[in-house]
């Protein structure tokens, strides 16, 4: 392999292309260390040892790092360790390290993520942004089923009728039927908001 370019970055970090290709981003000093310069080849057993005994430890550091300061899905901590540049083989070794210590359990974070917003958000909303961060279908309806059951969507209906003021007692139809709509486009299911509105009128 033949060192194409070295781009700096920053005052002390700097982007290496290797063949062409850029690779990984190292601090100025390990470019001396590896006595690293355009139009410099280096061997397999060179490349695996930045990648060993340099990248793969700053990729740990970094995800531990990012995994204290807030909880993260699978997906979104590789997304992070991609924006910094480490190769795809240093971000595998990286996440695995911490999977190893249980520091990502993805089906936890769906069970926290959905505790913690089921008072204000359908299943289906919070299917839809679980599945945006990259979680598994599977991952994510089992800890649907765990966590939300239908009483609990009932309970965020319910919420969602005294934020919008609505009175059972007083409400005419088309109000009813504007409400009944958005709590729809919400992903309630129609039986749920059925039952919490007829009790509703029920006891009013």
């Amino acid at each position: 392999m033949t060192v194409t370019k070295i781009e700096t970055v920053t005052k002390t970090k700097y982007r290496i292309y290797l063949d062409g290709q850029i690779t990984f981003l190292l601090y100025k000093g390990e470019l001396s260390r590896y006595c690293l310069g355009e139009g410099v080849q280096i061997t397999r057993e060179q490349y695996q040892e930045i990648l060993d005994s340099i990248l793969v430890k700053r990729a740990k550091l970094r995800a531990m790092h990012l995994l204290n300061t807030m909880g993260r899905t699978e997906q979104q901590l590789r997304d992070k360790l991609q924006a910094g540049e480490y190769p795809p083989e240093v971000i595998d070794k990286a996440v695995d390290y911490v999977k190893s210590f249980g520091y990502i359990n993805d089906l936890e974070y769906a069970r926290n993520f959905i505790l913690g917003r089921k008072s204000r958000k359908s299943r289906t909303e919070l299917y839809h942004l679980l599945l945006a961060k990259g979680l598994e279908k599977d991952d994510i309806e089992q800890a649907l089923d765990e966590c939300y059951p239908a009483e609990d969507a009932q309970a965020a209906i319910r919420i969602f009728l005294r934020k919008k003021g609505y009175d059972p007692g007083s409400v005419n139809p088309e109000t009813t039927r504007k409400i009944m709509g958005a709590l729809m486009r919400k992903g309630f299911r129609y039986e749920d908001i059925r039952h919490v509105i007829q009790v509703s009128e029920w006891n009013a």
